[in-house]
Protein backbone atom coordinates (compact mmCIF):
# COMPACT_ATOMS: atom_id res chain seq x y z
CA UNK A 1 0.00 0.00 0.00
CA UNK A 2 2.57 2.60 0.45
CA UNK A 3 4.30 1.95 -2.63
CA UNK A 4 1.09 2.42 -4.29
CA UNK A 5 0.27 5.60 -2.44
CA UNK A 6 4.09 6.64 -3.12
CA UNK A 7 3.31 6.07 -7.18
CA UNK A 8 0.31 8.68 -7.27
CA UNK A 9 1.95 12.00 -7.93
CA UNK A 10 1.48 14.46 -5.63
CA UNK A 11 -0.47 17.40 -7.42
CA UNK A 12 -4.05 16.91 -7.75
CA UNK A 13 -4.48 16.64 -11.71
CA UNK A 14 -1.57 14.36 -12.24
CA UNK A 15 -2.69 11.80 -9.34
CA UNK A 16 -6.03 12.21 -10.81
CA UNK A 17 -5.22 11.13 -13.83
CA UNK A 18 -3.18 8.50 -12.79
CA UNK A 19 -6.16 7.55 -10.73
CA UNK A 20 -8.33 7.44 -13.93
CA UNK A 21 -6.13 5.29 -16.11
CA UNK A 22 -5.10 2.66 -13.02
CA UNK A 23 -8.87 2.35 -12.21
CA UNK A 24 -10.54 3.13 -15.20
CA UNK A 25 -12.36 -0.79 -15.37
CA UNK A 26 -13.76 0.18 -12.01
CA UNK A 27 -14.81 3.99 -12.57
CA UNK A 28 -16.44 2.64 -16.33
CA UNK A 29 -18.15 -0.37 -14.46
CA UNK A 30 -19.84 2.71 -12.27
CA UNK A 31 -20.59 4.42 -15.30
CA UNK A 32 -22.09 1.98 -16.54
CA UNK A 33 -24.70 0.93 -13.67
CA UNK A 34 -25.14 4.49 -13.10
CA UNK A 35 -26.34 4.94 -16.58
CA UNK A 36 -28.80 1.77 -16.65
CA UNK A 37 -29.86 3.21 -13.46
CA UNK A 38 -30.55 6.67 -14.35
CA UNK A 39 -32.28 5.25 -18.10
CA UNK A 40 -34.62 2.38 -16.92
CA UNK A 41 -35.37 4.50 -14.06
CA UNK A 42 -36.40 7.56 -15.33
CA UNK A 43 -38.54 5.58 -18.30
CA UNK A 44 -40.44 3.56 -15.61
CA UNK A 45 -41.08 6.74 -13.82
CA UNK A 46 -42.06 8.88 -16.28
CA UNK A 47 -44.96 5.77 -17.33
CA UNK A 48 -45.60 5.30 -13.57
CA UNK A 49 -46.14 9.15 -13.17
CA UNK A 50 -48.44 9.07 -16.37
CA UNK A 51 -50.59 6.75 -14.68
CA UNK A 52 -50.66 8.73 -11.32
CA UNK A 53 -51.03 11.90 -13.24
CA UNK A 54 -53.97 10.53 -14.67
CA UNK A 55 -55.77 9.21 -11.83
CA UNK A 56 -55.46 12.76 -10.11
CA UNK A 57 -56.72 14.62 -13.01
CA UNK A 58 -60.02 12.74 -12.94
CA UNK A 59 -62.73 15.27 -12.34
CA UNK A 60 -65.68 15.05 -10.02
CA UNK A 61 -68.67 15.90 -12.21
CA UNK A 62 -71.77 16.96 -10.42
CA UNK A 63 -74.05 14.00 -11.99
CA UNK A 64 -71.73 11.43 -10.85
CA UNK A 65 -73.60 8.74 -8.44
CA UNK A 66 -72.27 8.63 -5.11
CA UNK A 67 -70.20 5.52 -5.44
CA UNK A 68 -68.64 6.97 -8.38
CA UNK A 69 -67.49 10.07 -6.45
CA UNK A 70 -66.80 8.43 -3.50
CA UNK A 71 -64.14 5.63 -5.83
CA UNK A 72 -62.70 8.78 -7.65
CA UNK A 73 -61.68 10.74 -4.21
CA UNK A 74 -60.10 7.80 -2.74
CA UNK A 75 -58.22 7.43 -6.17
CA UNK A 76 -57.26 10.98 -5.45
CA UNK A 77 -56.25 10.28 -1.87
CA UNK A 78 -53.92 7.85 -2.48
CA UNK A 79 -52.09 8.81 -5.39
CA UNK A 80 -51.61 12.07 -3.60
CA UNK A 81 -50.69 10.06 -0.81
CA UNK A 82 -47.81 8.83 -2.66
CA UNK A 83 -46.68 11.53 -4.42
CA UNK A 84 -46.36 13.61 -0.81
CA UNK A 85 -44.67 11.14 0.75
CA UNK A 86 -41.99 10.14 -1.90
CA UNK A 87 -41.49 14.05 -2.73
CA UNK A 88 -41.37 14.51 1.38
CA UNK A 89 -39.04 11.98 2.44
CA UNK A 90 -35.16 11.75 1.96
CA UNK A 91 -34.48 9.30 -0.93
CA UNK A 92 -31.64 7.56 1.01
CA UNK A 93 -33.83 7.14 3.46
CA UNK A 94 -36.23 5.48 0.83
CA UNK A 95 -33.63 3.46 -0.33
CA UNK A 96 -33.23 1.89 2.94
CA UNK A 97 -36.64 0.99 4.20
CA UNK A 98 -37.35 -0.79 0.29
CA UNK A 99 -34.19 -2.43 0.45
CA UNK A 100 -34.30 -4.22 3.28
CA UNK A 101 -38.36 -4.34 3.34
CA UNK A 102 -37.85 -6.62 -0.41
CA UNK A 103 -34.39 -7.72 0.09
CA UNK A 104 -35.76 -11.42 -1.11
CA UNK A 105 -38.29 -10.09 -3.64
CA UNK A 106 -34.85 -8.07 -5.14
CA UNK A 107 -33.03 -11.60 -4.83
CA UNK A 108 -35.26 -13.11 -7.20
CA UNK A 109 -34.94 -11.22 -10.15
CA UNK A 110 -31.03 -10.06 -10.56
CA UNK A 111 -30.22 -7.77 -13.69
CA UNK A 112 -27.13 -8.28 -15.29
CA UNK A 113 -25.98 -10.91 -12.49
CA UNK A 114 -26.91 -8.05 -9.47
CA UNK A 115 -29.74 -8.25 -7.30
CA UNK A 116 -28.49 -4.69 -5.73
CA UNK A 117 -28.44 -3.27 -9.03
CA UNK A 118 -32.65 -4.07 -9.60
CA UNK A 119 -33.21 -2.90 -6.36
CA UNK A 120 -31.68 0.05 -7.23
CA UNK A 121 -33.86 0.52 -10.15
CA UNK A 122 -37.00 0.06 -8.29
CA UNK A 123 -36.16 2.69 -5.67
CA UNK A 124 -35.50 5.22 -8.41
CA UNK A 125 -38.06 4.41 -10.52
CA UNK A 126 -41.12 4.51 -7.25
CA UNK A 127 -39.12 7.91 -6.48
CA UNK A 128 -38.86 9.39 -9.95
CA UNK A 129 -42.54 8.10 -10.24
CA UNK A 130 -44.00 10.90 -7.66
CA UNK A 131 -41.75 13.60 -9.91
CA UNK A 132 -43.28 12.46 -12.80
CA UNK A 133 -46.96 12.88 -11.47
CA UNK A 134 -46.61 16.52 -10.80
CA UNK A 135 -44.81 17.20 -14.11
CA UNK A 136 -47.56 15.51 -15.60
CA UNK A 137 -50.37 16.78 -14.11
CA UNK A 138 -48.50 20.66 -14.56
CA UNK A 139 -48.39 19.42 -18.50
CA UNK A 140 -51.99 18.52 -18.64
CA UNK A 141 -53.30 22.13 -16.59
CA UNK A 142 -51.61 23.99 -18.44
CA UNK A 143 -53.41 23.32 -21.86
CA UNK A 144 -56.85 25.05 -22.45
CA UNK A 145 -60.03 23.12 -21.40
CA UNK A 146 -61.28 24.19 -24.60
CA UNK A 147 -59.67 21.70 -26.15
CA UNK A 148 -61.03 18.81 -23.93
CA UNK A 149 -64.06 19.90 -24.98
CA UNK A 150 -63.46 20.17 -28.51
CA UNK A 151 -62.82 16.84 -28.67
CA UNK A 152 -65.94 15.74 -26.92
CA UNK A 153 -67.82 17.84 -29.36
CA UNK A 154 -66.52 15.65 -32.12
CA UNK A 155 -67.89 12.72 -30.16
CA UNK A 156 -64.62 11.47 -28.59
CA UNK A 157 -64.31 10.13 -24.91
CA UNK A 158 -62.84 11.19 -22.12
CA UNK A 159 -60.33 8.73 -22.47
CA UNK A 160 -59.68 9.30 -26.29
CA UNK A 161 -59.70 13.07 -25.88
CA UNK A 162 -56.80 12.52 -23.09
CA UNK A 163 -54.99 9.93 -24.77
CA UNK A 164 -55.22 11.10 -28.42
CA UNK A 165 -55.28 15.31 -27.87
CA UNK A 166 -54.47 16.44 -24.42
CA UNK A 167 -51.82 13.63 -23.36
CA UNK A 168 -49.37 14.03 -26.33
CA UNK A 169 -49.30 18.10 -25.95
CA UNK A 170 -49.03 17.49 -22.19
CA UNK A 171 -45.99 15.23 -22.51
CA UNK A 172 -44.43 17.70 -25.51
CA UNK A 173 -44.55 20.97 -22.84
CA UNK A 174 -43.41 19.18 -20.24
CA UNK A 175 -40.68 17.33 -22.22
CA UNK A 176 -37.67 20.20 -20.58
CA UNK A 177 -38.91 18.76 -16.96
CA UNK A 178 -38.79 15.12 -17.94
CA UNK A 179 -35.46 15.52 -19.55
CA UNK A 180 -34.23 17.20 -16.05
CA UNK A 181 -35.47 14.32 -14.27
CA UNK A 182 -33.30 11.88 -15.97
CA UNK A 183 -30.22 14.52 -15.27
CA UNK A 184 -31.00 14.70 -12.06
CA UNK A 185 -31.30 10.55 -11.44
CA UNK A 186 -27.98 10.17 -12.95
CA UNK A 187 -26.59 12.52 -9.86
CA UNK A 188 -28.97 10.69 -7.21
CA UNK A 189 -27.85 6.87 -8.13
CA UNK A 190 -25.21 7.77 -6.01
CA UNK A 191 -27.88 7.44 -2.65
CA UNK A 192 -27.79 4.14 -3.49
CA UNK A 193 -24.20 3.16 -1.97
CA UNK A 194 -26.23 3.36 1.37
CA UNK A 195 -27.03 -0.21 -0.28
CA UNK A 196 -24.24 -1.37 -1.96
CA UNK A 197 -25.43 -1.02 -5.59
CA UNK A 198 -22.05 -0.49 -7.49
CA UNK A 199 -22.86 2.55 -9.45
CA UNK A 200 -20.22 5.47 -9.96
CA UNK A 201 -20.08 6.49 -6.54
CA UNK A 202 -19.32 3.44 -4.94
CA UNK A 203 -16.49 3.01 -7.58
CA UNK A 204 -15.17 5.91 -6.79
CA UNK A 205 -15.44 5.30 -2.60
CA UNK A 206 -13.84 1.83 -3.59
CA UNK A 207 -10.65 3.25 -5.16
CA UNK A 208 -10.69 6.02 -2.48
CA UNK A 209 -10.78 3.33 0.17
CA UNK A 210 -7.72 1.33 -1.42
CA UNK A 211 -5.42 4.93 -2.29
CA UNK A 212 -6.51 6.81 0.62
CA UNK A 213 -6.29 9.66 -1.63
CA UNK A 214 -10.16 10.72 -1.56
CA UNK A 215 -9.50 14.28 -2.77
CA UNK A 216 -7.82 13.07 -5.85
CA UNK A 217 -10.23 10.07 -6.47
CA UNK A 218 -13.51 12.41 -5.95
CA UNK A 219 -12.43 14.66 -8.33
CA UNK A 220 -12.38 12.19 -10.99
CA UNK A 221 -16.22 11.19 -9.75
CA UNK A 222 -16.66 14.81 -10.02
CA UNK A 223 -15.15 15.31 -13.44
CA UNK A 224 -17.33 12.09 -15.00
CA UNK A 225 -20.49 12.87 -13.63
CA UNK A 226 -20.23 16.28 -14.85
CA UNK A 227 -19.07 14.86 -18.04
CA UNK A 228 -22.46 12.71 -17.53
CA UNK A 229 -24.69 15.27 -16.61
CA UNK A 230 -23.43 17.61 -19.46
CA UNK A 231 -23.33 15.62 -21.79
CA UNK A 232 -27.04 14.42 -21.05
CA UNK A 233 -28.37 18.09 -21.51
CA UNK A 234 -26.47 19.02 -24.67
CA UNK A 235 -28.56 15.79 -26.38
CA UNK A 236 -31.32 16.63 -24.17
CA UNK A 237 -31.15 20.45 -26.05
CA UNK A 238 -31.00 19.37 -29.53
CA UNK A 239 -34.16 17.00 -28.85
CA UNK A 240 -36.52 19.34 -27.42
CA UNK A 241 -34.79 22.04 -30.23
CA UNK A 242 -36.39 18.97 -33.05
CA UNK A 243 -39.65 18.75 -30.97
CA UNK A 244 -40.38 22.49 -31.18
CA UNK A 245 -43.31 22.97 -33.90
CA UNK A 246 -43.25 26.27 -36.31
CA UNK A 247 -45.83 28.58 -36.30
CA UNK A 248 -46.27 27.44 -40.24
CA UNK A 249 -45.49 23.98 -40.19
CA UNK A 250 -49.45 23.18 -38.28
CA UNK A 251 -51.69 23.98 -34.91
CA UNK A 252 -49.98 23.47 -32.08
CA UNK A 253 -50.65 24.02 -28.20
CA UNK A 254 -51.57 27.59 -27.14
CA UNK A 255 -50.03 26.73 -23.57
CA UNK A 256 -46.46 28.04 -22.49
CA UNK A 257 -43.96 25.37 -21.38
CA UNK A 258 -42.82 28.03 -18.89
CA UNK A 259 -45.93 27.24 -16.90
CA UNK A 260 -45.08 23.55 -15.70
CA UNK A 261 -43.04 24.59 -12.14
CA UNK A 262 -40.87 21.69 -11.93
CA UNK A 263 -39.37 21.24 -8.22
CA UNK A 264 -35.95 19.82 -7.08
CA UNK A 265 -35.84 16.57 -5.70
CA UNK A 266 -34.82 16.24 -2.21
CA UNK A 267 -32.17 14.10 -1.69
Amino acid sequence: MILLSSAIPNDLLGAAYYLAVKYAPLFLFGIRNTLIIALTSTIIGLFLGLAVGLLKSIPVLPDDPTWKKFAIKLIHFVSSAYVEVFRGTPMMVQAIFIYYTFLNFFKLFPLLGSYKLTAGIVIVSINTGAYMAEIIRAGIQSLDKGQNEAARSIGMSNFQAMFYIILPQAIKNAFPAIGNEFVVNIKDTSVLNVIGTTELFFQANTVAGTTFRFTDTFFVAAILYFVLTYSTTRVLAIIEHRMQVPVSGGPSSSSTPGLIAHTEKQV
